[in-house]
């Protein structure tokens, strides 16, 4: 279905000039205004709550982390208590949990349907999909009664594809503007270009604009219409939006994402931020822009109040990411018995987040519980099913020592051999592949820690939840080099993707970030599958590489992937990779860190 938009349409022209120090080519509908935005990001379809332990009065202290419904109590309270208000969604709703598996996006659109956002800006992972993928999913937020604006300036699907069945723009608009209190507000949608076409499953026709050129020319346009505040919600991570602001010419706020970046201060509860709530930068003409972003996975709601004056440049902003907690709350005593606190205990504690408007004690909403109690009840027996068991916590990461694991045993761990359970995916694969010698997988294909204990089917899908088959590669060894440096540079690009970082199976080798590009990974040693003995990689020899389609394809940097696909040298297994990890689990029973030789990356230097 078409979508039917409340929006106000605007010509599409630019006026030469219009982006100049010039106050007097601005609109001034008041003396002066405030609006306060309400916002998340990279939510991830993470609708379940999770748990967070802070240092509180004085002890470590595990609550409840959110859960969509606390997201949309948060706002509903906020709400109530502010005017005007906005609400505002900075992309990556779906990809990450087995919600989005099993249901392909409409949980996550009718949670959202709960708040109602005045507008969702698209993010990479809205392609993981592809264009259909992606056009299902809108037509789910779209069935409600919100009719909620989706917003993306810089992407431009082709006509007669899913996402421009007749025009451009059915589905997607580059902004929309708010009528607010007598005053226009223009809210522009832009999402991370290079790694949403790189990264994610876009149809190839469907074009990705430069972030930095297509805002102006959106301000630019929305300026020469006489709206002067300006609100970029951009999907662009949190170092690019400080750049983007300062670059820009009249953007007022950037509501940020993909970078699931934490702002505010928190170090007194053992968090660290990236960052104060908000961020002030001044643009090219030297007004404050305001940049703020919510963290990740419905754990926090952002609260963004700004004024602006009468040429609609701002005067002031400030605001309160709302981390949201909950019952139970759970601490230890000293033999590392769990109990929960009770009497004068607990009112220390209550009182403790009372000082601090960064920490709330929030019910979920009643009406979004009972939404996700139904999709719940639909998985429980499924993924609750035990394939295995993990000896020890067996930790996520990325680049070694990004820090993305969430397990306290982690810390310092992965800081030269990277993740453990990446190394041990790539296993499952090559184990897998029946006839492949080694196998490379993208450290962003996989998700989560896997913690010491049982390990469900809902673990497997959430650490891989992604549509991916396995597929078998013909490479020589000197191709094999060649994709490992491309991978490696890739995932250190800033127009790249963190996730492109390689992991192996009867690979491995060093990486030294202060080598010449192409050269950064190196000492590329080989046991094939059979074999018992690490030997130096040969360029001349051909072996069978087993990867996820998704980076057999040529995506997230593995470009030469993409040629020996291109040249009839890739055969899809049709195994699916999550499903190829549980049969994995199933017949080996337990998993363990792998042995130091056998990860496959030995040392790192950054760069």
């Amino acid at each position: 279905m078409l979508r039917t938009l409340a929006w106000i349409a605007l010509p599409l022209f630019v006026l030469a000039g219009c982006n100049d120090d010039n106050d007097t080519d601005r609109d001034t509908e008041a003396d002066a205004f405030t609006v306060h935005i309400l916002h998340i990001n990279d939510h991830h379809s993470h609708l379940e709550e999770e748990s967070q332990t802070l240092a509180i009065a004085g002890a470590d202290t595990t609550f409840a982390l959110g859960g969509f419904p606390r997201v949309v109590a948060k706002i509903a309270e906020r709400s109530a208590a502010l005017d005007p208000v906005l609400t505002l969604h900075a992309g990556d709703a779906i990809t990450g949990t087995l919600y989005f598996t099993s249901f392909e996006g409409e949980a996550d659109a009718e949670l959202m349907n709960q708040v109602c956002f005045d507008a969702f800006a698209l993010g990479n992972h809205e392609f993981d999909r592809g264009d259909e993928g992606l056009k299902a999913f809108l037509d789910m937020l779209d069935s409600g009664s919100c009719s909620t604006p989706v917003l993306a300036a810089n992407v431009k699907p082709q006509v007669g594809t899913p996402l421009a069945p007749v025009s451009e723009t059915d589905y997607l608009q580059p902004y929309v503007i708010k009528e607010l209190n007598g005053n226009r507000v223009g809210i522009i949608g832009i999402d991370i270009a290079n790694k949403t076409r790189n990264s994610s499953s876009p149809l190839a026709s469907t074009q990705f604009l430069d972030e930095t050129e297509t805002a102006q020319a959106m301000i630019n346009e929305l300026e020469a219409a006489g709206v002067n505040k300006i609100i970029l919600m951009t999907h662009y991570q949190y170092a690019n939006d400080l750049q983007l602001a300062q670059n820009l010419s009249g953007v007022d706020v950037i509501i940020g994402g993909d970078s699931h970046t934490l702002l505010g201060d928190f170090d007194d509860y053992g968090l660290t931020a990236a960052g104060p709530y908000p961020t002030e930068r001044t643009d090219a003409n030297g007004h404050t822009v305001c940049i703020a972003q919510a963290w990740q996975y419905a754990y926090a709601v952002g609260e963004l109040n700004v004024t602006w004056d009468s040429n609609g440049h701002v005067t002031g902003c400030d605001g309160t990411p709302h981390l949201l907690l909950g019952e139970p709350i759970v601490r230890e005593d000293g033999s590392g018995t769990e109990y929960t606190p009770t009497g004068a205990e607990r009112d220390e504690i209550l009182a403790a987040l009372d000082q601090d408007p960064q920490l709330s004690l929030v019910t979920p909403d009643t009406g979004a519980t009972q939404i996700l109690d139904d999709y719940t009840h639909q998985l429980d027996a499924f993924r609750n099913q035990v394939i295995g068991t993990a000896t020890e916590d067996l930790c996520y990461e990325r680049i070694p020592g990004q820090g993305r694991s969430q397990l306290p045993s982690c810390a310092g761990q992965t800081d030269v051999r990277g993740g453990d359970i990446p190394n041990l995916v790539a296993q499952a694969f090559l184990y897998q592949s029946k006839t492949a010698d080694v196998a490379i997988q993208n450290g962003g294909g996989v998700r989560i820690d896997i913690p010491a204990g049982s390990i469900t089917i809902g673990d497997a899908y959430t650490l891989l939840p992604f549509a991916n088959t396995l597929t078998n590669l013909t490479m020589t060894g000197a191709e094999i080099r060649q994709v490992l440096n491309e991978a490696v540079d890739y995932a250190h690009d800033p127009d790249g993707s963190s996730g492109a970082y390689p992991y192996a199976a009867g690979l491995r080798w060093q990486v030294d970030m202060t080598r010449a590009a192409g050269e950064r990974l190196y000492n590329l040693e080989v046991k094939a599958k059979g074999e018992s003995v690490w030997r130096p990689l040969d360029d001349g020899e051909t072996l069978t590489v087993v990867s996820n389609s998704f980076t057999a394809g040529g995506r997230d940097g593995y470009v030469t992937f993409g040629t020996v696909s291109a040249d009839g040298r890739a055969e899809d297994t049709f195994l699916d990779y999550a499903q190829s990890f549980v049969d994995y689990v199933t017949d080996i029973g337990s998993l363990s860190k792998p042995a130091l030789e056998d990860y496959s990356t030995q040392s790192y230097t950054a760069p």
